[in-house]
């Protein structure tokens, strides 16, 4: 009990609420015992739809003072243990809606960029239009690219960018996401593309660092140069 209590007094020290006007704690134990009551109450307010205070209390109190309490203690962890387990149920519920739903935007937000003037769509579903040609070679998958590029959500929020860090990026184009290893391969040296990757071919359901799972994506994309031409077979 008294860990659950310390545990619950350090998850929060930014409090919101309402002030009690009728009750103003004078001595320093009054202002503790005040400090405690908000901290519990605040962290409380965060999980816990329609507490009943009085109990709350009743529970409190008997805790602190040492009581046997009203509840035999192997009943009071199974109903701790389901709320947990209802609580993380509706998380994972939560969850799913937010997928299915990030999901089914990304496919219509793909579907409207397809109709777009200059757009070209492959067999896995990938979609690209050509800012610029180049006139370089055109790399493979075990080639290591040069490149500059930009990355984005949907919603436009950007959240990669070698522009923006001054200096282009180095790497074997068979060690990325199935988008970029498909995409760059279309591309000559000296090209610029829009690349629109669909989230089976980016990062899929679990998503990354700023990236929400199911998201599909859109790099702008400068093919620099081949570093490391691939190694033809001996014949």
């Amino acid at each position: 009990m008294k860990k659950t209590l310390i545990a619950a007094l350090t998850l929060s020290t930014s409090l919101a609420f309402a002030a009690d006007a009728t009750y103003s704690p004078e001595t320093e134990s009054q202002k503790l015992g005040y400090t405690f009551g908000t901290m519990v109450g605040a962290q409380l307010s965060m999980g816990v739809e329609d507490l009943d205070i009085d109990s709350f209390m009743k529970g409190f109190q008997s805790a602190y003072k040492g009581e046997t309490p009203a509840i035999p203690e192997e009943e009071l962890k199974g109903i701790f243990q389901a709320f947990q387990q209802q609580k993380m149920e509706e998380a994972r519920v939560a969850q799913e809606q937010e997928a299915e739903q990030a999901k089914a935007g990304s496919v219509e937000w793909l579907a409207s960029i397809e109709t777009q003037e200059g757009i070209m769509k492959t067999d896995s579903g990938l979609l690209y239009k050509a800012v610029t040609e180049g006139t370089g070679e055109k790399p493979v998958a075990t080639d290591t690219v040069k490149v500059n590029y930009e990355g984005s959500l949907a919603n436009g929020t950007v959240f990669d960018s070698s522009y923006e860090r001054g200096e282009p990026i180095s790497f074997p184009l068979n060690q990325v996401i199935p988008g970029w290893t498909e995409g760059l391969q279309l591309m000559s040296v000296g090209s610029k593309y829009e690349l629109y990757i669909p989230s089976d071919l980016a990062y899929g359901p679990g998503g990354t660092g700023p990236i929400p799972p199911h998201s599909a994506l859109k790099f702008v994309v400068e093919l620099l140069a081949i570093e490391t031409p691939a190694v033809a077979e001996a014949q």
